[in-house]
């Protein structure tokens, strides 16, 4: 089973049932088991003028290879009503693939670690949360990377929420029952 970490985002409409949906149906996904999830941070975004943002890490393992993972990150998104803008821009959902285990891929729109993962507080801060000695393949752990950062970028990622998942649909009368 390999450890991946995703990023979870959200400035648009509900940003925390956005994340606490998405958490749910990563929960549910056909091939990833649902390990831990950080908490809702707030934050300003960059670029031009934009609703703050809420980000969160979530670590899942999975059996999957590294392009089928994302390609399932996408097809939450898209199943959640996510429209691709622009680049950096606004959005109900986004779902980063930020590590997978110890490995390092290149490909085609497929960069693992995240290129800029290093740079982003608002990653950083959640993934330290729930994997404070995981180590990059820069050989620093969460933390280190994350103390690396400037104060100021650090002081702009605010402790929100907890997520809380959505509860499963209960199953109605119609159901067959389960073997």
């Amino acid at each position: 089973m390999n450890e991946a970490f995703v990023g979870l985002g959200s400035n648009l409409g509900d940003r925390l049932g956005n994340l606490a949906t998405a958490v749910g149906l990563l929960a549910r996904e056909p091939g990833f088991t649902l390990r831990q999830v950080s908490l809702a941070y707030e934050s300003e975004p960059s670029g031009h003028p934009q609703p703050r943002y809420l980000n969160a890490v979530a670590q899942i393992g999975t059996l999957l290879s590294p392009r089928a993972t994302l390609q399932r990150l996408q097809a939450i998104e898209e199943g959640m009503g996510r429209v691709r803008r622009e680049r950096w821009g606004s959005r109900e959902i986004d779902l980063d693939l930020l590590l997978y285990g110890a490995r390092v891929v290149e490909e085609t729109g497929l960069q693992i670690p995240h290129p800029l993962l290093e740079a982003r507080a608002f990653a950083l801060v959640p993934l330290a949360e729930i994997a404070p000695g995981l180590c990059s393949t820069s050989s620093l752990t969460a933390i280190q990377l994350r103390d690396r950062l400037a104060a100021d970028q650090l002081a702009g990622v605010l402790p929100y929420r907890p997520i809380r998942r959505p509860l499963p649909e209960p199953e109605s009368d119609d159901d067959p029952p389960a073997p």
